[in-house]
């Protein structure tokens, strides 16, 4: 793997230890308030963290990058229905259960590049088929199917849209196209007004959304764009599934829940997985 390349899969395990880290802060968060208010408010607040750049970008450049407003918009309107569907899912189903479903996007991402670009590598289905295993392993998903489950389903095939996004759009400046893909999840502040729905609006889940915003949000999709410019959508999709392996190693380091042995076997797949796939593909 050459230099470039081993910065690009970094940026990428950097970005899902950050989304390995929202689930259970997901979880918390909307148990207490509406998916709508859950999915403007982050990006709101997502948003407002980003302008300072835009504002010192316009005044170095003068101008927005196409490239990147464009990419970032599309690739928003899939992440801000995700994200909706994501929230609202879990609200239904078991926090397991969201995180097996939403990994699943990597199955629709490798579809895509088999059937559609046409670029498949065996090397690619063996790291699928480890990492599917091992997310499954890992999660331990609960029996049965629910309707919180199949709206998580219906929200990974964004995630995999985003991620297909982010891979053809990438070459713009990076915060700029996160500003960008935070700004159509902003809209939802209008169902959850015509519901009367807002709130609550407490400082401890002003709090968790903040970071949730600024760090699973900003940061991490920040890192996605500058890591998917050297990893190809299909590899990113394979260390993406790293993200319930990170939250499951922080939910034990931080909460003390037990790891158990198909657990650790699930781990050690997904990060096989991810090493055939950064090196072979």
């Amino acid at each position: 793997m050459n230099a470039g390349r081993f910065k690009g899969v970094a940026a990428l395990v950097l970005t899902s230890l950050l989304w390995g880290s929202s689930f259970p802060v997901i979880k918390v968060v909307i148990a207490e308030m509406s998916e709508y208010t859950y999915t403007w408010l982050r990006s709101l607040i997502a948003v407002a963290g980003l302008t300072p750049y835009l504002i010192y970008y316009l005044r170095r450049h003068g101008t927005l990058s196409r490239e990147a407003a464009k990419g970032g918009l599309l690739a928003g309107v899939a992440y801000a229905i995700g994200l909706w569907l994501q929230g609202w899912g879990t609200r239904y189903t078991t926090a397991s259960n969201s995180a097996f479903i939403t990994g699943l996007n990597v199955v629709f991402v490798h579809l895509y590049v088999g059937l559609i670009k046409r670029t498949y590598s065996p090397y690619l289905g063996l790291s699928l088929a480890l990492s599917v295993t091992g997310l499954y392993m890992i999660t331990a998903p609960g029996t049965g199917f629910n309707i919180g489950d199949l709206l998580v389903l219906l929200g990974s095939t964004m995630w995999a849209a985003q991620v297909i996004l982010v891979s053809k759009y990438c070459r713009g400046d990076p915060i700029i196209f996160t500003l960008f893909e935070m700004l159509p999840a902003t809209s939802f502040i209008i169902p959850d007004l015509i519901v009367g729905s807002p709130g609550p609006f407490r400082a401890d889940l002003i709090a968790l959304i903040t970071y949730l915003a600024l760090v699973c949000s900003n940061a991490a999709f920040t890192l996605q764009v500058l890591g998917q410019r050297r990893v190809s959508a299909a590899t990113a999709a394979i260390i993406f599934l790293s993200e319930p392996v990170f939250a499951t190693i922080l939910a034990y380091l931080l909460i003390s829940e037990t790891m158990v042995a198909g657990q650790i076997i699930g781990a050690l797949l997904i990060m096989t997985a991810m090493l055939i796939a950064s090196i072979k593909s």
